[in-house]
C-alpha cells in the first residue's frame, strides 16, 4: 500500500461518522440517567411538588387561603385551590431558584471531571471521538438532563394538582379565561423555557468540570457559583449589574400566564442564556482540547 493510501486510511480513521457520534451521545445519556445519583436528583426534585401540593391542601383544608395573590412566581400558589394546574407554575417556581440549578450544576460540574476523577477520560478520547465531539456530547447530555429534571418537577405537580385539587378553566394573571387545554399548553412551553433557563449554568458547570480532575471539587464548585450569582442579583446596590446575571429573568416564564403574553423579560432571558452558552462553552472548549489528559 503507498503512502497516498495510508493517508486516505488514516484521514478516514481520524473522522468519525455521525453514526458514531449519535452512539457517543445515546452512551453517554444512558451512562448519565443510569447513575443513582442522577436518579436521586430527580427524585428529589419530584418531591418537592408533592410537598408543596400537601401543604397547600392541609393549609386550605378548613377553608384558609394561602398566599395573597399577584400572580408571579411563588405567587401562583394562591390560585392552586381554585385549580391544581397552578401547581406546576408554582412547582416550577419554588424549584427554580435553587433546586432545578443545583442538580443541573451536579451533573455538568461531574462531565468531565468525574471522567477524570475515576480514570476513564484517556480511555474515552482513545476512541476516534475527538475533544470536540465529546465535550458537545457532554453539553447535549446536560441539557438533555435540564430538560427531563424540569419535566419531572411539572408531571409530579400535575398529578398531586389533579389528585388534591379541582381542574378546568384558568385566569391567566391577566384576568381572562382560558380553556384547561390551552393551560395545559402553556404548562409545556413554561417547562421548556424553565429547561432552557437552565443553559448559563450548565455551560458554566462544563466550563468548572475541565478546570479540575475532582468530580467533586468541579459539583461544588458549580453549586457555589450558582448560590452567588443569586444572592448578588438580590443586592440593590449591584442594579445596574443584575441583567446580565444568569438568573436574572428566570422567572420571566409567569409571563406566559398573560393574555397576550409579555415577551421581552422572555426573549431577554433566553438572549442571555445563549450569551453566556457561547462564552463558557468556548472557554470550556478552550480548556478541554489544550489541556494535559493525565487521569
Amino acid at each position: 500500500m503507498s503512502r497516498a493510501d495510508l493517508a486516505v486510511v488514516d484521514t478516514a480513521a481520524a473522522r468519525p461518522n455521525p453514526l458514531w457520534s449519535l452512539g457517543l451521545l445515546r452512551s453517554e445519556l444512558v451512562t448519565t440517567f443510569r447513575r443513582w445519583r442522577t436518579v436521586a436528583l430527580l427524585g428529589v426534585l419530584a418531591a418537592v411538588p408533592i410537598l408543596v401540593g400537601v401543604a397547600v391542601r392541609i393549609e386550605t383544608r378548613g377553608g384558609g387561603q394561602v398566599g395573597r395573590g399577584g400572580g408571579e412566581g411563588p405567587a401562583f400558589i394562591s390560585q392552586v385551590t381554585n385549580n391544581g394546574l397552578f401547581l406546576v407554575f408554582t412547582a416550577l417556581a419554588a424549584t427554580l431558584p435553587f433546586f432545578l440549578p443545583m442538580a443541573v450544576g451536579v451533573v455538568a460540574g461531574d462531565a468531565v471531571a468525574g471522567e477524570a476523577d475515576a480514570g476513564t477520560l484517556r480511555y474515552l478520547l482513545v476512541a476516534p471521538a475527538g475533544r470536540t465531539r465529546l465535550l458537545l456530547a457532554k453539553y447535549a447530555t446536560t441539557m438533555a438532563f435540564c430538560l427531563v429534571a424540569t419535566l419531572v418537577v411539572a408531571a409530579s405537580a400535575l398529578a398531586v394538582g389533579a389528585l388534591l385539587f379541582p381542574l378546568g378553566d384558568l385566569t391567566t394573571i391577566s384576568g381572562t379565561r382560558i380553556s384547561f387545554a390551552d393551560g395545559l399548553g402553556r404548562a409545556l412551553l413554561i417547562a421548556l423555557v424553565v429547561a432552557a433557563s437552565l443553559a448559563g449554568v450548565a455551560a458554566l458547570g462544563l466550563l468548572v468540570s475541565t478546570l479540575t480532575n475532582s468530580g467533586i471539587a468541579a459539583m461544588a464548585t458549580t453549586v457555589g457559583l450558582v448560590i452567588t450569582v443569586q444572592i448578588l442579583d438580590q443586592i440593590p446596590q449591584l442594579h445596574a449589574l443584575q441583567p446580565y446575571f444568569f438568573s436574572h429573568y428566570w422567572l420571566s416564564f409567569a409571563d406566559l400566564m398573560r393574555d397576550p403574553v409579555y415577551w421581552d423579560d422572555l426573549v431577554k432571558n433566553l438572549e442571555l442564556q445563549a450569551l453566556y452558552t457561547a462564552v463558557f462553552g468556548s472557554a470550556a472548549w478552550a480548556r478541554f482540547t489544550t489541556r494535559d489528559i493525565t487521569a
